[in-house]
């Protein structure tokens, strides 16, 4: 065409179009790609709303037993973990899971260490996960893989004979032991009850020393407040952390919370001793009704005492802030006879009680262990270090008979009633019902003792005179050391 375009420069603008067009989208699709492709170093952040979904699917938000206050606690011992991502929390609860609900033990340094029994592949899984999560991000240089662990029942499970116990020798450890509880020192020949141990069902109970619990507790005070089963906890405990050996170094600070004998008494209304290189200071305040008891006459020796069944010993009220472990007991003294021995006089809000409900002995217990739960629960947020523990009946094994009709404990045969607790619920009602809703935990020892009536004192004694058998209280090494080995695994 005279004056257009020929052919071939038509054919090259068209070939020049096509090839701007190819390299314009291969830009555009480059941006894209970028833009969608998360640099090595960039950790996801889920949304909030998202984040509280994913903990509800993992069982975070159906009434886990990681209060706010145990946060706090453990937050002194892994600081890094109370500051880190949402991201890396959610990811910690998948790490737990991915390795079968077994949480990784964590060393001094962080590092983690295998306690799956050997199962191959779990643990070489969860630092793979690890490594992932922390390979960057703002977080990265101060996260410790620190899972939280699962909610685990500790009132389940069965017991199973290990050779390794006792952990300490029931001929030893007279600084703390009272000779009365030290069957080894009786006429008793039968100490097969001193080589069962408990294990939970599906979960791990970490393994007793009295060096870890003295790491984990420096600078710490725990308090048993209760009767003298309370008292048997503490001995317990005292044993256990000194492996039943004489400690010269540890120190009576008994007088630093009025615990000192006075003129005419037996004994101090508790103990309290402190280990020196830890300041780790354990002490016992006799409570057996743990409620406050005050003379009606001051100034008569014969006076009776004010049962205040909605008042918390003064003692714990006095020196709650000072505590940082508390586990409360009560029980065996709620029965008319020794109400009647002490003087005791049943008080509801500073006045003899009218209420008929409150007046029977059950509802008396009930209504006191609720009121004071309570009262420790609402102090729980002025002093968020404390951790708050009300630890179930233990049991009593009289048969034939009660403790002054005849009521014999003779077996010696570990195990006789069965060696498994399957129920979830625990035995003592009250107890459950006090603390459900509340920040105080449940030390749940009920059931598991159940099966032990061979481990009481019975009729065993160190001068062998013959009398009223103890079905109440245990021999030491015995039961209560399972006590004290729950309580460790939760704090």
């Amino acid at each position: 065409m005279k004056g257009g375009l020929k052919v071939s420069q038509i054919s090259l603008i068209l070939i020049g179009f096509v090839c701007a067009s190819v390299l314009l989208l291969a830009y555009v699709k480059s941006l894209f790609l970028s833009s969608s492709v998360l640099p090595q170093n960039h950790v996801l952040q889920l949304s909030p709303d998202l984040r509280v979904k994913d903990e509800e699917a993992l069982g975070e938000g159906s009434g886990s037993e990681q209060s706010e206050d145990s946060v706090n606690f453990e937050s002194e011992k892994y600081p890094t973990y109370a500051n880190s991502s949402p991201m890396i929390k959610v990811t910690e609860e998948l790490i737990t899971q991915e390795i079968g609900g077994i949480a990784p033990n964590i060393t001094e340094k962080g590092d983690l260490k295998d306690v799956s029994d050997k199962k191959t592949g779990l643990i070489e899984q969860e630092i793979d996960v690890a490594t992932a999560v922390s390979s960057g991000g703002e977080h990265s240089e101060n996260f410790t893989a620190t899972p939280e662990r699962q909610d685990c029942n500790f009132a389940k499970g069965r017991w199973v004979i290990d050779d390794s116990r006792p952990l300490y020798s029931g001929f030893g450890c007279k600084q703390w032991l009272s000779s009365m509880w030290a069957c080894r020192l009786t006429q008793r020949t039968d100490f097969e009850y001193e080589k069962l141990r408990w294990r939970p069902k599906n979960c791990e109970m970490e393994e007793f020393s009295g060096v870890k619990f003295l790491k984990r507790m420096q600078n710490k005070t725990l308090a048993f407040i209760g009767d003298s089963l309370g008292r048997q906890q503490f001995q317990s405990l005292m044993c256990m952390i000194t492996g039943g050996k004489d400690r010269p170094n540890v120190l009576d600070v008994g007088h630093e919370y009025g615990l000192v004998q006075s003129r005419g008494s037996a004994r101090p209304d508790g103990w309290a001793f402190r280990f020196p290189d830890t300041k780790t200071t354990i002490l016992y305040y006799w409570s057996a009704s743990l409620c406050d008891l005050t003379p009606i006459n001051p100034s008569d020796p014969a006076t009776d005492y004010s049962m205040h069944l909605d008042r918390p010993p003064a003692f714990l009220s006095d020196f709650l802030p000072s505590f940082d472990v508390l586990v409360l007991n009560t029980g065996h003294h709620w029965n008319r006879g020794k109400l009647k021995a002490n003087r005791w006089v049943m008080y509801v809000g500073g006045v003899p009680n009218t209420n008929r409900k409150i007046a029977t002995i059950g509802g008396a217990k009930n209504f006191t262990i609720h009121s004071i739960v309570n009262w420790v629960n609402s102090q729980l947020p002025k002093y968020p270090h404390v951790k708050a523990f009300y630890r179930t009946i233990s049991p009593r094994h009289f048969f034939n008979g009660d403790w002054n009709t005849g009521g014999t404990c003779d077996n010696t045969t570990p195990l006789s009633e069965g060696k498994e607790v399957l129920q979830d619920e625990s035995s003592d009602y009250d107890a459950a019902r006090a603390v459900r809703g509340t920040d105080v935990k449940l030390l749940d020892i009920t059931a598991l003792s159940q099966l032990r009536d061979e481990g009481h004192i019975s009729r065993y004694s160190i001068k062998a005179t013959p009398g009223v058998q103890d079905c109440l209280h245990w021999c030491l090494p015995g039961v209560p050391d399972t006590w004290n080995e729950i309580l460790f695994a939760q704090i």
